[in-house]
Parts: structure tokens; sequence; C-alpha cells
């Protein structure tokens, strides 16, 4: 799951660096071509006057773009910083510099090229320069006025020289003069503007162009009137071609009557002659360039903030552009080494999943790969490994499930005696919490004192003889009095080996609990010494009964009273010896002849009350009952365990006979069930004086007794008939306040499953 969020997020985010890329991209594609379009426009002034505006404004709108695009980035880089994200100054560090290296020669090449362009522009409104303009033009005007005075001086001439021609030849007079004065159109007008005669042009066209009112009143008043015709036009026409009308010189004279006629009417000659290209040219474009100037003179301060304005617009979209370019090349450098970083961050923290690689070709690239390729020679490895850990588990699992399962008594010591570890079969054996004094010594246990001490002694010995022999284990039996705590007074035989673990400072000490064994070792002697005396003393004894009792039938007629009365006491002596000697016999030939157990389940509190009922009446000392009502089913024989609480209650009984009245006799039945152990215990407690140390720990022997008149077999057949039933049986005294005040015995059956 997560490798395919990592995939999905390295997709998004190739998709976002493609859509960033292409957008950084035409942005970058608009700001150039308006820097073209800029630096054309600077050389074409009414295009860059007209433009300008819009200019502006693309160039505004392009700059607001690129510097909201930074301000995005940069927000995102903020905040990845803020966040703490694995990378994150790398990559402000990167665009810093790659900032910084497309910042500083930016602002350097803006400072020198705004103090060039402030003082270019000043330096175009030299006081010479305008004075050469003015002077220039000047001359312009003078030359044309006085190429239209010495027009209209010849003009005035050639009107002198008509009015002495006859009227009959108008024509020849004028294309005569127009050849004298080389002139372009030579015309005679009448006062009222009709045409009267014409040579040049004037001839081919239909409508030639007429002198105004004006013309020929001033032409009247002064004689003569010249004029520069068609400069204007020509001015404005310089970008047509050809231009719609040459510029010239027109010059109208009045033409005086020579004859005194006072009917006659006035004529007027008009003579136009062409300005030279080169003079009109000159003319023109000093005039051009005086009007530019002083134009150009006049918005000095909105020129130069135009230009300024270009400048600091194409800065701005060179620096924006240096700055989104610095970020962009700063994450795609980045990206290789934050992509190597995370894969190791990874890789430390065990993550061995595959690593996303570049597809450029490029080193960094080649690198990502190596890492990934070691990066699954790593994850192998660790397959590897714990596969072989697993193997490794698997046995130490199955060893441990052996160790617990086993009824043998496993411990780990130290050489100093600490535990290590132990199995849960020591502390059945040993019947104390031995996972609660790890690393104690098996000595500080309670209860286990003298077997810690003993065992430590066998290893020390072990130890130093293992230095100098070379023995491979030793091995001991011992008997455990006393439980845990003092909680069990049952004797416990062991049969204990120990060792040195190679290779380490630590030993190994295996036990088993044999007391099951011994006991029905013993058990089975008895019963063979039983069977024995049985056979070998039950068959002499009924001869011996007879033999005495016919003693006394043929000889008691024949005596005398006193001696009569010896042979009978004597003979009763006999045959009471006699039947006790049988029923010792009987008694050892039932407890040889214990047929086996038939367990069933069986309502142990139901077989108490039924047992009861036979001591309801009659009892002479008083039997307490204390049932648990959530005792389970157990397997049993009722039989055999009815015999088990009647041997029980009568030793307890027996064990009260004749107590002082200071400590009241009492016998108490209980029956508990304990669900830690999934076991029933019924137990039964007297107040009598105990048992005997020397008893104590022999109580289950046959023929081992307190009793004057007891064969000691009650508790030799309670022990078993336990067996037989695989419960676990236990004898104790009672002691309160230093003093024993009474004995108990207790049973442990298994329930039913």
């Amino acid at each position: 799951m997560k490798l395919e969020t990592t995939v999905a997020s390295l997709r998004s985010s190739r998709a976002f660096r493609w859509t960033l890329g292409v957008g950084v991209g035409v942005i970058v594609a608009l700001g150039l071509v308006l820097i073209f379009l800029l630096t054309q426009a600077t050389g074409n002034r009414e295009l860059y006057e007209r433009n300008y505006a819009i200019l502006f404004t693309l160039n505004i709108g392009v700059a607001a773009l690129l510097l909201l695009v930074i301000g995005w980035i940069t927000l995102r880089l903020l905040l990845r910083l803020r966040q703490r994200k694995f990378g994150s100054r790398l990559l402000v560090k990167l665009a810093a510099i790659f900032a910084l290296v497309g910042l500083f020669p930016g602002v350097t090449i803006y400072v020198v090229s705004y103090q060039f362009v402030s003082r270019s522009i000043e330096s175009w409104f030299d006081v010479k320069v305008e004075g050469a303009l003015a002077a220039g033009l000047n001359l312009g005007r003078v030359t044309l006025d006085t190429l239209a005075a010495d027009l209209g001086n010849r003009t005035r001439q050639a009107a002198t020289q008509l009015s002495q021609s006859p009227d009959a030849s108008p024509s020849l007079v004028l294309e005569r003069l127009r050849d004298q004065l080389a002139a372009k159109d030579v015309v005679l007008w009448s006062a009222s503007g009709q045409l009267l005669a014409s040579a040049g042009q004037s001839r081919f066209l239909m409508q030639p162009e007429r002198p105004t009112p004006q013309q020929l009143r001033s032409a009247r008043s002064k004689r003569v009137m010249s004029q520069i015709e068609g400069l204007d036009d020509a001015v404005l026409s310089m970008d047509i071609v050809p231009p719609p009308r040459k510029a010239r010189i027109k010059a109208i004279a009045l033409v005086s009557d020579t004859n005194f006629d006072l009917t006659s009417a006035d004529r007027f000659l008009q003579i136009t002659e062409d300005l030279p290209p080169e003079l009109v040219a000159n003319a023109i474009a000093v005039q051009e360039a005086n009007r530019e100037y002083q134009e150009r003179a006049l918005a000095r301060d909105g020129l130069r903030k135009m230009y300024i304005g270009t400048l600091t617009l194409s800065l701005f979209l060179a620096v924006f552009g240096a700055v989104l370019l610095a970020v962009l090349l700063g994450s795609q450098l980045a990206r290789p080494l934050l992509l190597l970083a995370e894969g190791v961050r990874q890789v430390a923290q065990g993550d061995l999943r595959p690593k996303a690689v570049l597809s450029s070709n490029d080193e960094l690239g080649g690198l990502t790969r190596s890492f990934a390729v070691m990066t699954q020679q790593l994850a192998d490895a660790r397959s590897a490994v714990q596969q072989s850990m697993l193997q490794v588990d698997g046995a130490r699992a199955n060893l441990q499930t052996i160790l617990d399962n086993l009824t043998t008594g496993v411990l780990v010591l130290d050489i100093y005696g600490h535990i290590r570890s132990s199995n849960p079969g020591a502390a059945r054996v040993l019947q104390a919490p031995l996972v609660d004094y790890q690393s104690k010594l098996l000595s500080d246990v309670p209860g286990l004192e003298v077997f810690g001490k003993a065992v430590q002694a066998q290893f020390e010995a072990y130890l130093a003889e293992n230095a100098a022999h070379g023995l491979e284990h030793w091995q001991q039996t011992f008997e455990l009095h006393g439980g845990f705590a003092g909680a069990d007074d049952a004797a416990v035989s062991l049969i204990a080996r120990g060792a040195k673990m190679p290779g380490t400072e630590e030993c190994l000490l295996v036990f088993d609990d044999v007391s099951a064994m011994v006991s029905a070792q013993r058990a089975d002697a008895w019963s063979e010494v039983a069977r024995r005396l049985a056979h070998e003393i039950k068959n002499p004894l009924t001869p011996i009964q007879l033999s005495a009792e016919r003693l006394e039938m043929k000889l008691a007629n024949k005596l005398q009273p006193p001696e009569q009365a010896l042979l009978t006491k004597s003979v009763k002596t006999i045959v009471d010896q006699v039947d006790a000697m049988k029923r010792l016999v009987n008694d050892f030939r039932d407890y040889a002849r214990l047929p086996a157990a038939e367990l069933m389940p069986i309502d142990l509190n139901a077989l108490v009350a039924e047992v009861m009922q036979l001591y309801d009446h009659g009892a002479a000392i008083p039997i307490q009952v204390e049932l648990d009502p959530s005792v389970p089913l157990i397997r049993g024989d009722a039989q055999q365990l009815r015999q088990v609480m009647h041997n029980l209650l009568q030793n307890a009984q027996d064990a009260q006979e004749g107590q002082p009245v200071t400590r009241p006799a009492q016998v108490t039945l209980m029956t508990k069930y304990s669900s830690a152990s999934n076991r029933v215990r019924l137990l039964v407690r007297d107040n009598g004086a105990g048992f005997p140390d020397n008893i104590l720990k022999r109580a289950f022997e046959p023929y081992v007794t307190t009793k004057a008149k007891g064969t000691g077999l009650g508790l030799a057949v309670v022990k078993k008939i336990a067996d037989e039933h695989g419960a676990r049986i236990d004898i104790s005294n009672r002691v309160a306040d230093g003093l024993v005040q009474g004995a108990q015995v207790s049973l442990s059956f298994q329930i039913v499953a």
C-alpha cells in the first residue's frame, strides 16, 4: 500500500513539474517576444509611441504573472521548511544561490544602463545642436526667399517686355520668354482670371490652375507678387511615391498697357519655376529635424520615463525569469539528491522496498539506479537472513516446546549459581515460581535453600575436577522436604545431573522427580513382602489354632480346676493371637491384591455426603464437612475413594483419642476447586498432636504407624489408591504460632475434561 502511494506521489509530482515547466516556458517565451518588440519599437519612434501603452500593459502583466509564480513557489518552499520536510533546506539553499547568481548581474546591468540612458537623453538636447538646427532652418528660408524675389524681378521685366510686344502674337512672346527664363510654365491671365495665352505645361491642361483673386490684387498693388508653393505638400508627402506636386516658385506681375487706352483691361503674367530637388530635400530635412527636435525637447521627461520604464520592465522580465529558472534548476538538481536522501532515510528505518529511480541518462540518474539496485540486494539479503532467522526461530520454538512439555526440570545457572532460565517442568518439580527469581541465586528461593547450596557445591567440585580430569557431568540424588515457602512438607526425591555448557560461563542442571518411581518401587516391594507373609504365615496358623482347641477338648476334663483354668486361659490366648495374626495377614493380602481402579466421572461432593451418612450417629469425635459447590466432576473409582475417606477419617479420629480437653477434638473434611491448576482437592484435618518428624517422612510406607494396635497399612493403601487415580497426595502438620495444631492429608484429583 505504501509503495503504491509513493508511485502515485511520484506520478503526480512528475505531472505537476511537466505542467509547471510548460507554463513557465510559455511565460518566458512571451517575455522574450515582448522584449524583442520593445527593442524594435525603440528604433521606430512613432511605432513606439503609438504602441507604448499596449507594450507597457503586456509587460506589466507578464511581470506580475512571473511574480505570482515565483511567490507561489517561494511559499511552497517556506511551507516545506516550516513543516520540516526532508530536503526543504537544500531546495531553499539551491534556489537562493541560483537566484542571487541571476539577480546581481541583472541589477548591475540595470544600474549601468539607467545611467547611460539618462545621460544619453540629456546629450540629445545640447545648445549647439539646437543652434545649428535654427541656423540651418534660417538659411533655408533666406535661400528660398532669395529665389522667390529673383523670380519676381525677372517676371516683372518679362511683363514690361510683354507690354511692348504687339497684341497679335502673345503666344510667341510667351514661348520666347519661357526659353529666356528657363521657366517651367508661362501663362498670361486677364484681370477676371481668364486664360489669354500660355507656354509650357499649361497648354496641355484642360483647366489650368488659376490665380486667386487675392494673388491678383496683390500683383496689381505691388506690380509683382512671388511665392513658393508645394513645399508643405512635399513635407507631408515624403512617404508617398511619387509626390502629388513638386515644390515650385510662382511669380505674378502686372502687364502695363503702353497705349494709354482707358478702355483696355489689365493683364497678368504668371511664371512658374520648379525648385531644385536637392534644395527642397535639404530644406525639408532641416525643417523636419527642427520640428522633431522641438517636439522631443518638449517631451524630454516623458521620453526619459518611457525609456527607463522600458528598461525597468525588461529588467523585471529578465530577473523574474532568472529567479524562476533558478528555482526550477534548483529543484531539478535537488530532486535526485532528495530522492537518494529519502531512500537512505527509508533504508536506515529498515524499509527496503523498491526505490524510485530517475529516467535521465546523466550521472545522478545512474546514481539513483545504482542505489535502487543496492537496496534490492539488501532486501534480498535481508530476506535470506529473515528466512534463516525463521528457521532458527522455528528450531528454537520447537526446542522451547520440547522443554516446556518435558516433565524433566531444566535449569541454566551461571558458575555462581544465579538462575538464567528455566522451563515449566522445573517449576512443577521444585514447586516454586522460578520465573520470579530470575537472575537470583537458586539457594535464595524459599524452600530450596538446602537444595541450592548442595547443587552449587556439586558444580564447584565438578568445575574443579573438570579442569583437572575433563569430567563430562556429575549426577546426584537429592531429597527435598517442604515446597515453596514451606507450603508443602511432602518429601520429593530428585535425581539431578549437571554439566558446563560449552563456550559459555553457564551450567546446565537437569533433574527428575523420582518420588513416584521410588514410591512405586517401595509399594511393589511391600506388596511382595505382604504376599509372601500371607503365604508363609497364614498356612501354619490354622493347624496351630486347631491343635490348641483339640488339646483343650482332650485335657479339660482330666485336669484339676486350677490346671483346667490355666489350660483354658492359655488356649484362649493362642486362639486370640492366631486371629490377630490372621487379620494382619488378611490386611497384607488385601494390600497386595488391591484391584485396579475403574475410573469414571464422579461427583466428589455427593460421594462425601454419602460417606458421611455412616458417621452421622455414634461418632465419638465430631466431623465438620465443608464442601465447595463449584467442584466439577472428577475421574475416580467410587469404592476405592470410599475406602480412602474411611481410612483418613478413622486415622484422624484415632489421632485424637485421649487428647486433653484444653484442645477440643474435631475432624474437618473439605473439598476445594482451584481454577488456576484445574484440580480438585480432598482434605482431612484433625486437631491432634500431628506426626512426628520420623513418621512424617515415611508415613506412606507399610507398617509405619503411631498407634499401638495399628498395622500401618491405612495410609499405604490410601497412597496406592491415589497413585491408581493419578492423584497427588500430601501429608503435613498444621503449625500456628510455632506450635503443631494438628495434621492434614490432602489428595489432588484431575477433573473430567
